[in-house]
């Protein structure tokens, strides 16, 4: 039993080796991968030295753009930012993250009329859409507010409530350092032009189609 043990030994030994050998070969492949990873990283950080506000839009048919833009409203505040938001169809609707960034300094202006379906009167809407426009116009002219959420905006002027090219003009004269987040579906492909960096957010599936209510501390 011993001497048959002893005969298996260096095959057992050279299976092994082998298996070493392998993933020593993967690890050294792993290791030039990511190297080549870091060098194309670092090449990019290093070509990308401008500094400048920079303008997003976050559109699409997904859930989540309004939150994703006041994620971004939370991080400059974490980082001692000044930062405002303008909603534009959010009404009296209770906002989870208006509670919480109101008490943190972030300035609040919400159109009135709410939901244009709900108000169902265009000239209302019109003129509460003005209302919040021009709050909005003194946010982009003022160098001391770091970043501008204009939350819910597209809708504006895809129903012509606010013209588009005010909108455009007040985005190009911004102070240079002033970031602006744009959400909302259907945005307009001027503005789309315009930005810096755009997000479309795409839906999969959505709890509502199946009968789930919006639901607060989810939803809104």
């Amino acid at each position: 039993m011993t001497s048959k043990q002893d005969a298996n030994t260096p095959a057992v030994e050279a299976e092994h080796d082998d298996e070493q050998s392998r993933e020593q070969q993967k690890a050294q492949r792993h290791k030039a991968r990511q190297q080549k990873l870091k060098q194309s990283v670092d090449a990019r950080i290093e070509a990308a030295q401008k500094e400048q506000g920079v303008f997003m839009v976050i559109t699409g048919n997904g859930k989540g753009k309004s939150t994703a833009g006041f994620g971004s409203v939370t991080r400059a505040v974490g980082h001692n930012k000044t930062a405002a938001v303008v909603q534009f169809i959010k009404g009296g609707w209770e906002c989870g993250e208006r509670n919480v960034l109101q008490k943190l300094g972030v300035k609040f202006h919400v159109m009135g009329s709410g939901f244009t379906w709900e108000t169902q009167n265009r000239e209302q809407d019109i003129a509460a859409a003005e209302s919040a426009w021009k709050e909005a116009e003194v946010l982009l002219s003022d160098p001391s507010i770091d970043m501008v959420l204009l939350d819910e905006l597209t809708y504006m002027v895809t129903y012509k409530y606010i013209d588009l090219a005010r909108v455009v003009d007040a985005l190009k004269q911004r102070p240079k350092m002033q970031h602006v987040i744009i959400t909302g579906r259907a945005c307009h492909r001027e503005l789309i032009e315009l930005a810096d960096t755009v997000s479309e957010v795409q839906p999969l599936k959505h709890a509502f189609n199946d009968g789930v209510k919006a639901q607060i501390g989810f939803d809104y």
